[in-house]
């Protein structure tokens, strides 16, 4: 089983970013005032290159946020309050439409500093190293504890008295909770193949 669970971390540490498994981590991260989106939002206005956010959206949104970016260039200038508005405005246009390419609901911006677990800053520090490892351990650890405690509460429960129905209750309770979270895992890894990376 060992073997099993790290052949497959790749594939699912793949899912967990194209948000098949931790969908709502993924896009909040992207929502954050110090996530990828608005840091990329930030070196353009400093730079004056809107090729760097338009990776974000798509071709249809393109016009959209090269209309929002010149207005903030327009204005921000004049002085600190009027660029802190204008650079904000921009920050969520180009939030809310790259969640809106990716078929989300825009919520607002987070705090910089915002909580999303371990997941997250694993995943940037593999995007900065080139490694997996500590983002793989990560997935692999946590997924193997759940697995190993559910298997074995469902182990415990499945030696019941047919006579106790209160007890062959709780075998059946053990044993569907297993099952919800092992198949999610299991369909995931299947569904790879058919991901649209487009965003």
């Amino acid at each position: 089983m060992y073997s099993t669970v790290l052949n497959s971390s790749l594939l699912i540490i793949t899912l967990l970013f194209t948000g098949l498994m931790l969908p709502n981590q993924a896009e909040a991260h992207c929502d954050s005032m110090d996530g990828p989106v608005v840091l990329a939002a930030q070196e353009a206005l400093m730079t004056g290159d809107v090729n760097l956010v338009l990776i974000w959206v798509n071709k249809e949104q393109e016009g959209q946020i090269r209309e929002s970016f010149q207005q903030a260039l327009d204005v921000r200038d004049e002085n600190e309050q009027v660029r802190e508005m204008a650079d904000m405005y921009f920050f969520e246009t180009l939030v809310r439409l790259h969640r809106e390419s990716e078929g989300a609901t825009y919520t607002g911006l987070k705090p910089a500093g915002t909580d999303f677990g371990p997941v997250i800053p694993a995943g940037d520090h593999a995007l900065e190293t080139g490694s997996l490892k500590e983002l793989r351990d990560l997935i692999v650890r946590e997924f193997e504890a759940g697995l190993h405690a559910y298997f074995d509460e469902m182990m415990e429960a499945k030696e019941f008295d047919t006579n106790d129905v209160e007890a062959g209750r709780k075998f059946v309770l053990k044993y569907v909770e297993f099952m919800h979270y092992a198949a999610p895992v299991y369909s995931a890894v299947k569904a790879e193949k058919s991901v649209d990376h487009t965003h």
